[in-house]
């Protein structure tokens, strides 16, 4: 593989909402950020990436943007975000920004034109359709719920919207288009940015005619279009000419959100002779403890199978392997706490924070930290659903209680389990009123447990969470082979512990995770056993000199040993 800095790169998201609050309104802000950059420095971490922050009404947290070119109020002004820009560099971290380029606000002056009449120059732009039999245009199911259409009746037709109503769709297919979100890249990439983190980027390809979606659920009125919108035919084609156009021109990094990538399209998306992007968000691990991976389905709970997490991960690894690049991440805006969901949130939340950490920093990729991952923040229970913000949670609720009869306090329970809020509590910086984050009433509510959960406290003790994020970025740092080594699983078949060497020029070194709160046994592959040792790092005391061929893994241990 060819080196270069993004591969070498540890990337931190900040949502700016729920980060640092610096004037009392209780939103996080961008003065916020700069107030916090020397404590991302001490962590150190290479690139920012910073969730949207651009104009928006705010319908789903900025995800809805209706200038590109401007900055929301509630996080301050441009001349802010150029200070902000200007400090992470003098601190030598990267910024990626989020382009948000599959849909725009409503009011967005693209739409606010196109709505105005059929024959407006800005109606192509999006996606308007007549009505079909006196419904919508045909049964898409929106990713938040009900119908993927919007009537308006100023024009008497629909428009497409995958998300929101207030988000609709653009229209690809439309050069001019194409060329106004190329102009806008450059225009931000010339201020000096770093690169983009490229939400929904997948599905600005739609099947052409937009036909109905197969019928997989007769009990609901709208289907999940699945690959009538994710990956269509000309994806690749507009990727293209955006490297082109645009990313080409600059020393960038690129990561895709894709969810339903499979190894190919990831493959063909990140190649390193002929893909468009750096890396790409898989979604395949992060839906293994769903019932389903869409619908009301991707809320219920199921345990995780740890034989399905390895067969996941090492396809996807074996696939990329000397081909495309991998990102690595259990958490973001959109995820549930990792702690709360892959490891175990009470007892052994350190040593389960730990573990997970070390499971993603040492497979080959670029490791993603989302904002408290690094001190273990988990998962709340507001005990109302009016203490939740988030608009795909609102709508699961109503769908899941008033229209398929669910029990109010099961769907809450699939809400602590799932919603995206779980992540979007504000950062719990010490122990005093609202964790620290603002002097006001915060925009949605504060985890209670953050008295215990708190980043004062973490940089107070020496054997922290942090302090091993911290370690395990200076370990990527010093050893070429955690970047850049092959991949290799081992112990297959075995239900709790998850193993993998990885190898390069002559020097190995050895993974174990216990994903358990058990104390399984682990014995040393014989090939391995011969071979001298060095732990590198742990997440439990241990005796270094103490024979490795036989060991009893404590709940949630971590070890990583070089071995030559």
């Amino acid at each position: 593989m060819k080196k270069a800095w993004w591969k070498e790169s540890i990337v931190y998201q900040v949502y700016p909402r729920s980060f640092y609050d610096s004037n009392g309104d209780g939103i996080g802000d961008l003065r916020g950020v700069i107030q916090k950059l020397d404590y991302l420095k001490t962590l150190g971490v290479d690139v920012v990436w910073l969730s949207p922050v651009y104009k928006s009404p705010n319908d789903d947290n900025g995800y809805d943007i209706s200038d590109y070119q401007d900055i929301m109020d509630d996080f301050g002004a441009m001349a802010d975000w150029e200070e902000l820009l200007d400090e992470m560099h003098q601190r030598g971290i990267k910024l990626i920004m989020d382009l948000v380029v599959n849909h725009t606000s409503d009011e967005h002056p693209w739409f606010v034109e196109a709505r105005k009449s059929r024959d407006n120059s800005y109606r192509d732009f999006y996606y308007w359709r007549p009505g079909k039999d006196g419904a919508e245009p045909n049964n898409w199911l929106s990713f938040f719920g009900g119908s993927a259409w919007e009537y308006d009746s100023a024009t008497d037709e629909y428009y497409l919207h995958m998300f929101t109503k207030k988000q609709p769709d653009l229209n690809w297919e439309n050069p001019r288009v194409r060329r106004a979100v190329y102009d806008m890249m450059h225009w931000w990439l010339k201020k000096g940015i770093d690169g983009f983190r490229m939400d929904v980027i997948t599905l600005i390809s739609k099947t052409p005619g937009l036909p109905d979606a197969p019928v997989t659920s007769t009990e609901m009125p709208y289907q999940f279009p699945g690959d009538l919108v994710f990956h269509g035919p000309r994806l690749m084609e507009f990727l293209r000419e955006m490297k082109q156009e645009v990313l080409s021109k600059y020393d960038m990094l690129t990561v895709g959100e894709a969810a339903t990538a499979t190894p190919e399209i990831g493959i063909e998306i990140t190649h390193e002779e002929t893909g468009v992007l750096n890396m790409l968000f898989q979604f395949e691990h992060v839906e293994l403890d769903s019932a389903e991976p869409h619908g009301v389905g991707k809320w219920q709970h199921k345990p995780l199978d740890l034989l399905e997490m390895k067969r996941v991960m090492t396809n996807w690894q074996k696939a990329l392997e000397g081909k495309g690049w991998n990102s690595l991440y259990f958490s973001n805006h959109d995820q549930p706490r990792q702690v709360s969901r892959f490891g175990d949130d009470g007892e052994y939340r350190v040593e389960s924070a730990k573990m997970l950490a070390t499971f993603l920093h040492m497979q080959p990729g670029t490791p993603y930290i989302y904002q408290g991952e690094e001190i273990g923040m988990t998962n709340v229970k507001f005990e109302s659903i009016e203490d939740y913000r988030d608009i795909e949670t609102h709508n699961m609720y109503r769908i899941a209680v008033n229209e398929m009869g669910f029990d109010p306090r099961f769907v809450m329970e699939m809400i602590y389990s799932k919603g995206r809020d779980n992540a979007r509590t504000p950062f719990q910086w010490d122990d005093m009123e609202n964790a620290g984050f603002t002097h006001g009433l915060p925009w949605i509510k504060v985890n209670p447990n953050y008295k215990e959960i708190n980043a004062a406290n973490a940089l107070a003790d020496p054997d922290s969470i942090f302090y091993y994020y911290q370690r395990l970025i200076r370990l990527r740092k010093q050893h070429p082979i955690i970047v850049y080594g092959t991949y290799t699983l081992i112990l297959d078949d075995h239900p709790q512990i998850y193993a993998f060497t990885r190898s390069m020029k002559g020097e190995r070194l050895l993974v174990v995770l216990n994903f358990s709160g058990d104390t399984p046994a682990f014995s040393l592959p014989a090939p391995l056993a011969l071979e001298n040792q060095e732990l590198l790092i742990s997440n439990y005391p241990v005796d270094a000199e103490k024979d490795i061929c036989q060991i009893t893994l404590r709940p949630y241990e971590a070890r990583v040993y070089r071995l030559w």
